[in-house]
């Protein structure tokens, strides 16, 4: 029997694994869907949503973010497929609880950030893209997010943004 190399448009973890369709993007699909989770944001944050209020999202789809990722993970035959970007939305989300107020700029400086240490892996992030399955596809962007909030603490602190 062979693989299938995408997930099914109905099967919702392909949607969800893809951050409905961001990952399809045919360039830099880990860009869209952290500018997919920043489309997510604004309107929260504009009803109110607090930033620490990102980071408890996070955590709560941590658990069907993992196992989406493993799901099309498994059926495309894939480490790590590039169409998954839930974890991009994830370490955007948690970057962006590190603000302290959330304002266009707030949302720019988490987008820059988060995506720098997402492509740059600074030490131990790169370590966790060793974990099998879903966890090491979604763990390595959720420290890189929490850099990313770090970064972003201290830079509110400053009034930098």
């Amino acid at each position: 029997m062979a693989m299938k190399t995408d997930p099914a448009p109905w099967d919702w973890t392909g949607l969800f694994a893809t951050w409905f369709g961001c990952g399809h993007v045919p360039k830099g699909p880990g860009t869209a869907g952290s500018i997919g989770a920043l489309l997510v944001a604004l309107p929260l944050a504009a009803m109110g949503l607090p930033p620490w209020g990102f980071l408890v999202l996070a955590m709560l789809l941590l658990y069907p973010a993992i196992a989406a990722s493993d799901s099309v993970a498994v059926r495309s035959a894939q480490k790590d497929p590039q169409i998954v970007v839930i974890d991009e939305v994830l370490g955007q989300w948690i970057t962006l609880a590190g603000a302290s107020v959330l304002n266009w700029r707030s949302f720019v400086l988490a987008l820059v950030l988060f995506r720098l240490f997402d492509i740059f892996k600074p030490p131990p992030i790169r370590r966790l893209e060793r974990i099998p399955g879903g966890a090491g596809i979604v763990l390595d962007d959720v420290l890189a997010g929490v850099y990313g909030a770090l970064v972003m603490a201290v830079a509110g602190r400053f009034g930098l943004y």
